[in-house]
Order: C-alpha cells, then structure tokens, then sequence
C-alpha cells in the first residue's frame, strides 16, 4: 500500500509536462494577439484607400482610377 501512495505522491509533485503546455497557452495567446493586430490593420489600410478613392474620384462614378 505504501508504494502505490509513493507513486500517487510522486506523480503529484511530477511537472516536467508543465512547461510544455505553458509554451502552448503562450504561443497561443501570441498568435490570437497577431491576427488581430492584422486584422484590425488592414480594415484600416482598406478603410483610407476607400477614401482616398473617394477624394480622387473626379468624375463621380465611384471607381478610383
């Protein structure tokens, strides 16, 4: 009974794994940061081109030329 309490104790106190799944969240949470910057830069880069179109649109036809 005392050795399958000692290996119960030791696969508690066990974190080598530990590491690996932090490198994971941590990547992780890195990469959805990156999407969403980009996203949110090119809705922005869409946006001014749009109106620069817009103000260089001299015949008024909506086509940026």
């Amino acid at each position: 009974m005392s050795t399958l309490k000692n290996l119960f104790n030791e696969f508690i106190d066990d974190e080598s794994g530990l590491t690996a799944v932090e490198y994971a969240i941590a990547g992780a949470l890195v990469v959805a940061g990156l999407v969403t910057a980009f996203t949110d830069l090119g809705t922005a880069v869409d946006d001014e081109i749009t109106d620069l179109c817009t103000a260089v649109d001299s015949d008024g036809d909506n086509t940026c030329r």
